[in-house]
C-alpha cells in the first residue's frame, strides 16, 4: 500500500461496495439485518482506518488501493487499538474475505490481490468454558421480581422466557402477542439468526403466567410481548439491564449470587446444559436453539462434567501397579531433580 496513488485511473471501491451490500447481500443471498450490520461495520472501521494511517479517502479509494498489507495492518490495528478479540477479528475479516470475491467478478484483474486477501488466516482462540447457572440459581432469579408491580411481572415474564426457550437476546426483544401459541399445550415462535424461524414449548406454569401477562399489556398480535416504558419493543441493552436488576434483587436474599456473572447468554447456556443433564438428545437441543450446525451445541457436552462423572462411574477403574524403580544414571537423575 505504501505510495499508492487512489486517484488513477482504475475501479472505484464506492460503487462495488454499493452493490455488493445492495444487491448481493440483500437481494440474493436475503441476509438478517443483524447480519447486514455487522458486515457494514466492519467496512465503516476499514474505511476509518485506512484514511487514518494512509490519508486516503473513502470515496477516492479504489478496489486494488486495499491489499492483504493493508487488510492485515487494519486488523492488527482492531487488536492493539481497539483491543477486539481473536474471534471478533475474525469476524471483519470474513467480511471483507466475502467483498473481495463479489468484487472480483467485477474486475478479474483484482484477482492476484483477492488470492492474497483469502489467503490471510483465520486467528485460533481458546473457547472458553461454558458459563452457566445451577437450578436453584434460576428459581433465585424466577422468584426476585415484584410481581405486584407491572415492571416486576414483565421481568418475571422475561427471566421465565429465557430459561424456558434459551432464546437469544435479540430473538426475546423482537417477541410480538402473535407469536404465542398458548393452546394445545402451548409454544412460542422464535425469528432466529439468518430469517431462521423455530417454535418451542412452553411448560405448563409458563403458559399460566403469560396468560395472565396477556391481560395487562395490549392484546393485538403486532403488540410487543415485552415492552419497554414507552410501550416499544425492549433493547438488547434494556434486557440485559432488566436482568442485573433481577440478580441485584436475588442476592438481597443470596449474597452470593452477587458474585454470579450473568448476561441472557448465560441463561441460554443454562438451558442448554440443563436439558442435556436432563437426558435430552444432543440433535434435539441444537433444535431447541437454533444452532444451524450441531458442532456448536457440541460445547455443551464438553462442559458437562457431570455426565462424564456419571459415564466414568460406570466404567471399572483398572489397577494400578507401581512401577518398580529403575536405577538412572548420575547425570540423568540431577537433571530430572532440578
Amino acid at each position: 500500500m505504501k505510495g499508492r496513488d487512489a486517484r488513477r485511473g482504475g475501479l472505484l471501491l464506492g460503487p462495488v461496495l454499493q452493490r455488493y451490500f445492495c444487491e448481493y447481500l440483500i437481494n440474493q443471498r436475503r441476509l438478517s439485518a443483524c447480519t447486514i450490520a455487522a458486515y457494514r461495520d466492519a467496512f465503516k472501521l476499514l474505511l476509518a482506518f485506512l484514511e487514518r494511517q494512509f490519508g486516503l479517502k473513502p470515496d477516492d479509494l479504489q478496489l486494488d488501493s486495499i491489499d492483504a498489507d493493508s487488510v492485515l495492518a487494519f486488523l492488527d490495528d482492531l487488536e492493539r487499538g481497539r483491543h477486539n478479540c481473536a474471534r471478533s477479528r475474525n469476524a471483519r475479516l470474513a467480511a471483507i474475505r466475502s467483498f473481495f470475491r463479489f468484487a472480483t467478478a467485477s474486475d478479474p484483474l483484482l484477482l492476484p490481490i483477492t488470492q492474497r486477501v483469502l489467503a490471510i488466516p483465520s486467528k485460533r482462540f481458546e473457547r472458553e468454558v461454558v458459563d452457566y447457572l445451577q437450578p436453584g440459581q434460576v428459581q433465585a432469579l424466577l422468584d426476585a421480581p415484584d410481581m405486584s408491580t407491572r415492571t416486576g411481572f414483565r421481568d418475571r415474564v422475561l427471566v421465565t422466557l429465557m430459561y424456558n426457550t434459551g432464546a437469544r437476546v435479540s430473538e426475546l426483544a423482537a417477541l410480538k402477542v402473535g407469536d404465542l401459541k398458548l393452546a394445545m399445550g402451548g409454544a412460542v415462535h422464535l425469528h432466529g439468526k439468518g430469517r431462521k424461524e423455530r417454535s418451542v414449548p412452553l411448560w405448563r406454569e409458563s403458559v399460566r403466567l403469560l396468560r395472565d401477562w396477556l391481560k395487562r399489556i395490549p392484546s393485538t398480535l403486532d403488540a410487543p410481548l415485552l415492552p419497554n416504558s414507552r410501550g416499544g419493543h425492549m433493547t438488547r441493552s434494556g434486557i440485559d439491564h432488566r436482568l442485573r436488576v433481577v440478580l441485584e434483587l436475588a442476592s438481597r436474599k443470596d449474597p452470593a449470587l452477587s458474585k454470579l456473572h450473568l448476561s441472557p447468554h448465560t441463561i441460554r447456556h443454562t438451558t442448554a446444559m440443563h436439558l442435556l443433564q436432563s437426558g435430552v438428545d444432543l440433535s434435539v437441543i441444537a433444535m431447541w436453539l437454533g444452532h444451524e450446525d450441531i458442532e456448536t451445541t457440541h460445547q455443551y457436552l464438553d462442559a458437562d462434567l457431570e455426565t462424564k462423572k456419571r459415564a466414568l462411574d460406570r466404567l471399572p477403574s483398572p489397577a494400578v501397579r507401581k512401577p518398580r524403580r529403575k536405577s538412572q544414571p548420575r547425570l540423568v537423575e540431577f537433571l530430572r531433580r532440578l
